[in-house]
């Protein structure tokens, strides 16, 4: 019997979706759990995999078109069916500018690994793992069975593969082409008129309302990072061997605003009519910039993970944010954000606030410049340094300009002086 493709509900405030690609065309051979189309809602940008195996029968929906959620948008048969239809037409639609596969921003590509078996003949393996999990397999080019499985009865999970294709050490191989689309979607040429998508309007938005919402007022501090600097160089190849992650400086900067934000928790909170909300926990919001436009993912009660555990959440999310994995409680709940401008060479930014939070940190980058150090009998030197400008936009309505500086004192502290434990 055909199955129909319906537009998921991505969460419970989520009524509509947008369809922004294809990525199969009617009479392709599609696999149960395969990406098969993508769309985008006010919370997020998703894959969504094929419900069943077959051959996409038919095209109900186009690209560009706007949808309720449980909408038919598609119809996969066995392949004996009526001939493949052309899209049809919907009422009202929304249009959204079709992303080139080519256009996003890559991960670097994996290294190689023993080729992986067909779909077909891992849907008959021994190997116990799930359809997301033999879906994630695919995609790294890594064969389940040479992967040691933890869960339970030796069931192969995600973090297995993850921790797999981490742990490979062989020099990477070119990334695979980009799959084909069912509709190229044209370059851009000066003096064209091209629609917004569904998140740059939805970003051009909530910025606008931000702007208007709170009192924005910015401070910025210079920090030294050349302790963080030369413990990172010494740590990072044998934290990536033992933990099959990379050591990257954010979680350092997550680490030292909980350790702020819990000295001074109004700016951990948010404005609720007339009343404060103080927030018992730290949902760390890390905003990825994306090729097609920018999200902030959220760690949940970041002030409860070590070091390890905040460098392991934050890859996770950012992995996620440019694969489209991600899902509506992903980006919900923040309380304190952090942007990152510093990783294209700013210097620093001025960002806006992500409401209902009432701070936003943005992190320049880290350059050798020349600084005044004094030792303990107070001789002054110059000394080439490595540093870093951390900005804090925050809401005057609630954070005043001294605590606001004191909350950065604290965490330009920390990291001068730093001494946790890494891992």
């Amino acid at each position: 019997m055909p199955t129909d493709i319906v537009m998921p509900q991505m969460g419970e405030s989520i009524f509509e979706g947008t369809i922004t690609k294809w990525l199969k065309k009617p009479g392709d051979k599609v696999q149960r759990d395969e990406p098969l189309f993508e769309i985008s809602t006010d919370k997020v940008d998703a894959e969504i995999p094929a419900p069943a195996s077959g051959i996409l029968q038919e095209i109900k929906v186009s690209e560009g078109n706007t949808v309720q959620v449980n909408t038919v948008v598609g119809v996969i048969g066995d392949g004996s069916g009526a001939s493949a239809s052309a899209p049809a037409k919907v009422a009202s639609p929304a249009p959204a500018p079709v992303v080139p596969a080519s256009a996003k921003k890559e991960s670097p590509a994996p290294p190689p690994a023993p080729a992986a078996r067909a779909p077909e003949d891992e849907e008959d393996s021994d190997v116990r793992s799930s359809p997301l999990v033999r879906k994630l397999a695919r995609e790294h080019n890594v064969d389940l069975a040479k992967v040691s499985g933890t869960g339970t009865g030796g069931r192969v999970t995600k973090q297995d593969v993850l921790d797999f294709v981490e742990h490979r050490t062989a020099v990477p191989v070119a990334a695979p082409a980009p799959r084909q689309t069912s509709a190229p979607a044209p370059a851009v040429v000066p003096g064209d008129l091209v629609p917004m998508s569904q998140m740059r309007k939805i970003i051009a938005q909530r910025m606008i309302e931000s702007r208007r919402t709170s009192a924005h007022v910015h401070c910025m501090f210079e920090v030294d990072m050349t302790r963080i600097v030369n413990l990172r160089n010494k740590l990072k190849k044998g934290f990536e061997q033992r933990y099959g992650a990379r050591l990257t400086f954010m979680p350092f900067f997550v680490r030292a605003a909980i350790i702020a934000l819990q000295q001074y928790p109004i700016v951990n909170s948010s404005l609720e009519a007339d009343s404060v909300r103080y927030h018992k926990h730290v949902n760390a919001g890390i905003a990825v910039a994306l090729d097609w436009g920018l999200i902030v993912p959220v760690l949940k009660n970041a002030d409860e993970l070590n070091f390890l555990g905040l460098q392991r959440g934050i890859t996770d999310l950012g992995e996620r944010a440019r694969t489209k994995k991600l899902t509506p409680a992903d980006v919900e709940g923040s309380t304190f954000t952090i942007t990152n401008p510093g990783q294209f060479g700013a210097v620093f930014g001025l960002p806006i606030i992500n409401q209902p939070n009432a701070a936003i940190m943005g992190v320049g980058g880290i350059t050798k410049q020349p600084m005044v150090i004094t030792d303990k009998d107070g001789a002054d030197s110059i000394a080439i340094r490595s540093v870093v400008h951390l900005t804090l936009g925050y809401d005057h309505r609630i954070v005043d300009g001294a605590i606001a500086d004191q909350f950065m004192a604290v965490l330009k502290k920390t990291l001068e002086s730093w001494s946790e434990e890494v891992g």
